[in-house]
């Protein structure tokens, strides 16, 4: 019966996913009331109270469990944040909706949101999101009267930590719209980023689960729900909370997730509360895609025939899910992961396929891919008959490529060469880790470690334009700029360079003074229709000495993106360049104003205010620059100069020791000497 059934369902699934296909018309036995979903970034299946972890306390997410329904057997289609949101919002698949990964990917508008459809029936709509993978830009906001993306977008620069906000600074304004709303029907979408890595719980979580701090931060995501969305539920709210996806926590050797759709990552929690809807615990299988047509459901709704899921609200129907992991394929070149789940048995279709049967053996310890082979014919069967083919992905900005980094991915270029047994990422868990642990060793200021364990990465996968592009990272970093631009050099001569890497080679060229060969990169890229692409231009356009060229790039960027705040600093320090103080003090305050942490903003307008003769300005703006990112050799060596003439010798003596042991002195030998006697004359 269970080959026959999925046999049966490869037509539907071809059209739009097992369990679709008739029109449906469910009411809700209510009438329709508020609507509240809560998703939890990379919230593990089994890591709450009302699943059995008994280490962690979550009081408020266990009060939920014990009024509704706890679907034992959920899954998620993707396994990293943005395609599994689309995957929520829009009720379809993604290989249906066309969002496959974090970044380069959009939903574009032709396809219609959950909030749209509600907010079309006079409904409220309001999303608070805590974190960058979910910036408007990517298109979830469709639908919403308010999309609330302030994670602190002024407050990082273009390092390795994902811009975020706590669980408490999300759900703060919600619960005031939530009040401000009061008198409408109202949907509510609160996105909250814990517990995603890096683990770092507030107090007192970080101390009572120091030993587990992941689970510290599912503790502090419960605690602030019970204080700001416990007040706002009422018998007559609709309250569905789950998980993007899980956590690896080291389950078949991934740290994190992204890499594999074991139940670790793929398996999510769902909480259903409704309504007239009776506490259970519920083992049939559910999906994000139905978590769509049952808020429609609820809003008493006619559910679109083109949405593959199901109401959860009545009776439950037996369904496959449909599940991917592309980052690996599309960031690494490495082999593509699909796999389908019918009636408790997982198909994984890789070059080493593997079948698992969850019931019997929820770990997947023993592939039975050899035993049962005609459930794993069938299922290959189902997925052939699939668009899964991810549509031409877009150009990634050299930020989405930092974004990546710090997620533990690196976006580059797939090879485009035959894939087979080698490119399994069971193979590559190593590389995997590997790749995890040179970002870690950056973070803590270990370049030397960083630098051999990424010549690793390249000695084991010498293809992969990935780890080829992590290397030059971490050799940037360590002032050996000269080997990195011969990396950079050699990938964008074999085609293998993401766009982000061509950028980085061409400013690294214009910073060794060949501004006509980076010229050329920029020319070769046209036309330009990406606010970093036309930035990194526009500097070389600058060093060139065609300022008003430059200019042009500038203001392009700026038309494309109103906040880009690079294009307001470099209008900034090409004033200065010319000498006009007022405009260049003015384009760096609306820089400073979006981004206060743009330490190079910063320096500039130290220079700006020095050139007034507003030193102690000057001093303060440098201080700043600094304290943001200590590699600002510049200013740090402008405060020791300026606060020595001043005859603050304390400061000055401090600034410059900071000088001579931290700057590179294949760049700042001159300046460096010069420190030494400045110090030297220090009483």
């Amino acid at each position: 019966m269970r080959f026959r059934s999925l046999i049966a369902c490869v037509a539907a699934l071809a059209a739009a996913g097992c369990g679709g296909g008739e029109v449906r018309s469910p009411r809700a036995s209510t009438p329709p009331g508020d609507i509240i979903l809560v998703t939890i970034d990379t919230w593990r299946a089994d890591a709450a109270g009302f699943a059995g972890e008994m280490r962690v306390k979550t009081p408020f997410l266990d009060s939920l469990a014990a009024r509704g329904v706890v679907f034992t057997n959920a899954h998620a289609h993707n396994v990293v944040t943005l395609p599994s949101h689309a995957n929520i919002l829009t009720g379809l698949n993604p290989y249906q909706h066309g969002v496959r990964e974090n970044a380069g990917f959009v939903l574009e508008d032709s396809h219609v949101t959950l909030a749209e459809r509600l907010r079309a029936q006079g409904y409220a709509t309001a999303a608070f999101i805590a974190a960058y993978p979910l910036d408007a830009k990517y298109g979830l906001r469709q639908g919403f009267d308010v999309y609330d993306d302030n994670y602190g977008k002024g407050r990082a620069t273009l390092d390795f930590t994902v811009q975020e906000r706590s669980a408490a600074a999300v759900l703060e304004p919600a619960s005031q719209w939530w009040r401000q709303a009061e008198g409408r029907k109202r949907f509510l979408w609160v996105h909250l980023y814990e517990p995603h890595a890096p683990y770092a719980p507030p107090e007192p979580f970080r101390t009572e689960y120091r030993d587990h701090p992941y689970l510290g931060e599912v503790a502090a995501a419960d605690d602030a729900l019970g204080r700001f969305l416990a007040p706002l539920i009422r018998d007559d709210t609709t309250v569905i909370v789950t998980s993007d996806h899980g956590e690896a926590l080291g389950d078949h050797g991934e740290t994190t997730h992204g890499l594999f759709a074991y139940e670790a990552t793929l398996k999510v929690p769902l909480l259903v509360v409704a309504p007239g809807l009776a506490a259970r615990r519920e083992p049939q299988s559910a999906r994000h895609i139905d978590i769509a047509p049952t808020i429609l459901d609820r809003a008493g709704i006619t559910v679109p025939a083109e949405l593959p899921g199901q109401s959860l609200l009545g009776p439950i129907q037996p369904g496959d899910t449909y599940f991917e992991a592309l980052s690996s394929s599309l960031n690494r070149g490495w082999a593509p992961l699909t796999g389908l789940i019918q009636a408790g048995v997982k198909y994984i279709d890789l070059p080493i396929g593997e079948l698992y049967d969850l019931a019997a053996d929820p770990r997947e310890r023993q592939n039975l891919i050899d035993v049962r082979r005609r459930e794993a014919a069938a299922a290959r069967r189902v997925l052939a008959s699939l668009p899964l083919a991810p549509p031409a992905r877009k150009s990634i900005s050299a930020e989405e490529a930092a974004r990546l980094r710090s997620l533990g991915y690196i976006a580059g270029a797939p090879s485009s060469k035959r894939i087979t047994i080698d490119d399994d990422p069971k193979r590559l868990v190593e590389v995997d880790s590997a790749m995890h642990e040179v970002i870690d060793h950056y973070q803590r200021g270990d370049l030397a470690g960083a630098l051999r364990i990424a010549r690793g990465v390249v000695a084991k996968r010498p293809g992969m334009a990935a780890g080829s592009e992590l290397l030059a990272f971490v050799l940037q970093q360590s002032e050996r700029v000269d080997e990195a631009i011969g990396i950079l050099g050699r990938l964008a001569a074999e085609g293998e360079a993401s766009e982000a890497a061509k950028i980085q080679l061409a400013l690294l060229l214009t910073e060794r003074g060949k501004a006509a060969d980076a010229a050329a990169i920029f020319a070769s890229m046209a036309p330009l229709d990406n606010p970093d692409a036309l930035n990194g231009y526009g500097i070389v356009l600058a060093d060139l000495g065609r300022p008003a060229d430059a200019v042009a790039q500038f203001r392009r960027a700026l038309e494309i993106d109103p906040n880009s705040a690079p294009a307001f600093q470099n209008l900034g320090i090409l004033a200065l360049r010319g000498n006009d103080l007022r405009a260049a003090e003015g384009y760096l305050g609306r820089a400073l104003a979006l981004n206060p942490r743009l330490p190079l903003a910063l320096n500039t307008l130290g220079v700006v205010r020095a050139r007034r003769q507003d030193l102690d300005g000057a001093v303060a703006a440098w201080k700043e620059a600094v304290a943001v990112d200590p590699r600002q050799y510049d200013a740090l060596y402008n405060i020791g100069l300026v606060e020595g003439r001043a005859g603050r010798t304390r400061e000055a003596r401090e600034a410059l020791e900071q000088f001579v042991r931290t700057a590179p002195p294949q760049r700042y030998g001159a300046e460096i000497a010069n420190a030494r006697r400045a110090l030297a004359s220090l009483h």
